[in-house]
């Protein structure tokens, strides 16, 4: 059960039809990893905690720099070099000292990230580089374990689940494959609004309260934001026939 203290903190959500004490308490029970906490993660983590999702593991090695303050708006300058995932619990715990917080203060390997695919309900990249997707990607598909990824460039954003527990599931590498290799541009040489991050990461917070209460979410769909125009795109994604999610 809920305590009188949390359904006042909740009660704009308990008042939603489809969205109860049932819901609210599989939010409280649920284990979610965010890894990495820039753009993205900022705005994912701040909406996951507030929502009341019980355990947050927070993953980021990196400290934060002057130029993380246009966008990554749990941050301040006077926090500048000092740990992302550090200060990010220390805000989080002031928005919501219902939940457990864990830090991980360092960038994951493939032997960390595969540890806590078996342990979590769900794992949320938010992450600015291919090779650490592709190795989220294949932990979440190794333990069948819910992903949802977002990225964000210039104008424009995109968002996609893999959920390796239903039939038939694409993953990431099905809808961008290793022989694409590396993207040539990145936030750093090609720039990025702060905004069309917020939309993105919001977007990921609210498909991860969905799947937490097991509400209908898009699989296998890759979701595109344009931030000029304001109009989403979604096109479908075909199984990779030598993909690694293919048994």
């Amino acid at each position: 059960m809920l305590t009188s203290n949390e359904q006042l903190r909740y009660s704009r959500q308990l008042l939603l039809k489809g969205f109860s004490e049932t819901e609210q308490l599989q939010l409280k029970q649920a284990k979610v990893l965010v890894v990495g906490l820039g753009g993205l993660g900022n705005p994912v983590a701040m909406y996951l905690a507030a929502a009341g999702v019980g355990q947050l593991i927070l993953a980021d090695g990196d400290s934060i720099d002057i130029t993380n303050l246009q966008r990554q708006v749990m941050f301040h300058s006077a926090q500048v070099g000092k740990n992302k995932a550090e200060i990010a619990k220390e805000h989080l715990t002031n928005l919501n000292p219902e939940i457990d917080i864990e830090v991980i203060d360092e960038m994951l390997d493939f032997e960390q990230l595969d540890y806590y695919a078996s342990e979590v309900d769900l794992i949320i990249d938010c992450t600015d580089n291919l090779s650490a997707r592709y190795a989220i990607n294949l932990a979440c598909v190794n333990h069948k374990t819910p992903l949802i990824s977002g990225a964000a460039i210039r104008f424009e954003g995109q968002l996609y689940i893999v959920d390796p527990r239903v039939d038939n599931y694409t993953c990431y590498e099905c809808f961008y494959p290793k022989d694409k290799g590396e993207p040539a541009l990145n936030c750093s040489t090609a720039g990025v609004l702060g905004p069309v991050l917020g939309v993105i990461g919001s977007m990921q917070a609210l498909e991860a309260i969905k799947l937490l209460t097991n509400k209908p979410v898009s699989t296998n769909k890759i979701k595109i934001f344009d931030g000029l125009s304001g109009h989403w795109q979604e096109f479908n994604i075909s199984k990779r026939t030598n993909c690694i999610c293919k048994s």
